[in-house]
Order: C-alpha cells, then structure tokens, then sequence
C-alpha cells in the first residue's frame, strides 16, 4: 500500500510561516530605524547623507580668502567685503541642490539686498550659462566665476552647495550646506538682526 501524502500538513506549515515573516519584519524595521544615526537619506540620485551629517570639512578659514574670480564681463575681481555683511553662496547649474536653493535665496535677496551682499560663485559653468540659469531663477545679484576653484580649494570645499556668511569685517562666521529660505533667514537674523 502507497503512503499516503498528508496535504493539510504542508498547508498548515505554509500558513504558519507567513506571521512569522511578517512579525520579523516588523520587528527588523522597529529596530533598524530605533537608530538614528544608521539612517541615511538619499538627497539626490547616488547621493547618500547621512542625518545631521556635515557634507564639508570644518571651516578652514577664519577670514573670507583673498582671491581673484571672474565676473560675468570677463572682468577679474577681488572678493571682498564691501562693508555690508555677505552672503556667498557656492553653487553650479547642474547641482540639484543648488538649482532649488537659487530660487529660496533670489527671494530672500529680494527682500534684504539693501542691507546683505549676496554673492554667487560657480566654478563650472561658463558665464553665459551661468547667467542665463540664474537668472531663470530670478537671481539679480551679483555672480562671479571660480575657474579656478581658488575659492572652493581655499575653503576646503568638498560637495555644493556652500555658503558663508561672512562679517562686515571679512571674517566668516558660517560655513553651510544647502538653505532653504526659511533657514537663510533664521541665520540673517542671528548674526545680524535682519530678516
């Protein structure tokens, strides 16, 4: 006599499986993310950071470096404060990061230019692409060139965007990553009152 096969068996056991499976994967996702600091978010495609993470060195400098850009013209210029506090943003048109952050800090522009320098500096675009895709984001203020990466050598520069914010006397108070409005205004009234 053939052994008899027992279907209920397999069936019970399959059935028995599947709440296991789904208590341990609730259980690895309560403690993967009970852990902040293994969190990682993906800012942009390939680009892991993680939470709270700096994307640059320290600041490598107390005063704001004395080098040569280019301006839009052609024309070379020293990068310097002019008496006003400044705002130097670092950035290129290909950077995701740094075509949303263009728009947050044209409106801010807008509103506080009078009493803040903002400054764009892009390292690799050639000035008519710089222009034409800043000023698609609105930007009126003024942009210069970094061909050289003088000044993001000299700043230890290591992802875009950055920004400085640098005294009326030159020196930097700041050196960040991506803003958005909200928080270049939180930092514009921290260090000088205005927003």
């Amino acid at each position: 006599m053939a052994a008899r096969r027992r279907p209920g068996l397999r069936s019970v056991a399959l059935l028995a499986a599947i709440p296991i499976s789904v208590v341990g994967a609730f259980v690895f996702s309560r403690v993967a993310s009970s852990d902040g600091d293994r969190d990682a978010l993906l800012a942009d495609p390939g680009e892991y950071v993680e939470p709270g993470a700096s994307t640059n060195p320290p600041l490598a400098v107390d005063a704001l470096p004395a080098v040569e850009l280019v301006a839009a013209d052609g024309a070379s210029v020293e990068l310097a404060s002019d008496g006003r506090p400044m705002v130097v943003n670092l950035w290129y048109s290909t950077c995701p990061p740094c075509a949303r952050e263009l728009v947050d800090f044209a409106t801010v522009d807008d509103d506080v230019g009078e009493f803040v320098r903002f400054v764009g500096v892009n390292p690799y675009d050639s000035a008519a692409e710089m222009v034409a895709f800043a000023g698609d984001r609105d930007v009126k203020y003024e942009l210069l060139r970094d061909p050289d990466n003088a000044l993001a050598d000299a700043l230890g520069v290591v992802t875009y965007p950055v920004t400085l914010f640098v005294g009326r006397d030159g020196y930097v108070l700041e050196q960040t990553g991506p803003l958005d409005a909200a928080e270049l205004r939180a930092r514009l009234a921290r260090y000088w009152a205005i927003g």
